[in-house]
């Protein structure tokens, strides 16, 4: 009888990009959802293809294909699968590249607001031109937070949160006495405001926040460059929304890494995960006879397609509405027409 050697596919990784405006309950918070048959379903449904595309990047493309790795997506993602026997060199790097396809996605979606604008700066000494584009989230396996530990460790691409400072902007989020704290207006405009969005911030998931939009550090020379964002290049298209960047080890936490020791892919392959976070405004009632105003609730409530934040009808997932002193935001506005 002739010997066989078995070498079947197995998940290297998988990313799921989860968005909470699809899976919170109102103000419940997905996580904390007790009923967990509805839990369940809520993501068994859910599908964020048709907002958000995910693709790798040519030279991950041709990566893949050199370790005879599949990619696949999914409604919550990808996955990409290996070889069992299949060796990945430590110092490959995976990039995949996110792109929005809803307009209301940045209607619903809190840290949308800043511009996402692309600068060009010619540097003389190479005589090249180098395009950077702001505030693009870049999100990896080596700078990712967790929650929890051993079975139940959850693994995100978002890097820990930190304390605020003055130069905060409108719905950013940080750290208060152990707490998660997210602003409300901007943090230097005449009394800001806040809303406390859990007094133990460890039982929230780890969102997408300012944080993750790098440092831009240019090349000797070159002056002007935007202070945060990321480098364009051939591989990364001028429409990209976030750059997720995956590397087979990381040093500090394996639980991270996608790895064995030998180099193939690991028993239990790690499942990372990306969370945006649901816009929260203040929703203003308008008589839509006599576009008056009826009444604006007094406190900051979520937006969410399932369940209702508050008492009254809730917004639709359309314009939302900066009101401002100056240029500075001192509050965001839903307004709905009754």
């Amino acid at each position: 009888m002739t010997e066989r050697i078995g070498n079947r596919y197995r998940p290297l990784f998988e990313v799921r990009l989860l968005h909470h405006y699809w899976l919170d309950d109102g103000a419940t918070v997905f996580d904390l959802i007790s009923d967990q048959p509805r839990k369940s379903k809520r993501l068994q449904t859910y599908d964020r293809r048709p907002f958000l595309t995910v693709a790798p990047t040519a030279a991950t493309a041709k990566a893949l294909q050199a370790l005879n790795c599949v990619y696949k997506d999914t409604a919550l993602g990808l996955i990409v699968m290996v070889p069992g026997l299949q060796v990945i060199p430590t110092d490959t790097l995976f990039e995949f590249i996110v792109t929005v396809t809803h307009a209301d996605f940045f209607n619903y979606t809190a840290l949308t607001l800043p511009p996402r604008k692309i600068d060009a700066f010619y540097h003389q000494a190479e005589d090249k031109t180098y395009r950077y584009k702001t505030n693009i989230f870049v999100l990896s396996n080596l700078t990712g937070a967790s929650r929890d530990a051993g079975s139940n460790k959850t693994l995100f691409l978002s890097s820990p949160y930190s304390a605020g400072n003055e130069a905060d902007k409108v719905e950013y989020l940080v750290l208060s006495d152990g707490g998660l704290v997210q602003l409300t207006s901007d943090s230097d405009v005449t009394d800001p405001i806040s809303q406390q969005l859990n007094a133990d911030a460890t039982v929230l998931p780890v969102f997408v926040h300012q944080d993750d939009v790098p440092a831009i550090v240019p090349p000797p020379g070159l002056v002007e460059a935007p202070e945060r964002g990321l480098l364009l290049t051939s591989d990364i298209p001028d429409d990209v929304f976030a750059l997720i960047r995956l590397s087979p080890i990381r040093a500090d936490d394996n639980d991270f890494s996608f790895i064995d020791d030998n180099g193939i892919a690991k028993e239990h392959h790690p499942i990372f995960q990306v969370r945006f976070k649901n816009r929260s405004t203040f929703w203003r009632y308008i008589n839509k006879n006599t576009r008056t105003v009826n009444s604006t609730e007094p406190d900051p409530l979520p937006l969410t397609y399932f369940g209702n934040a508050g008492p009254k009808q809730k917004p639709s997932e359309g314009l939302v509405k900066a009101e401002k002193s100056g240029t500075k935001i001192t509050r965001l506005l839903s307004e709905i027409f009754i």
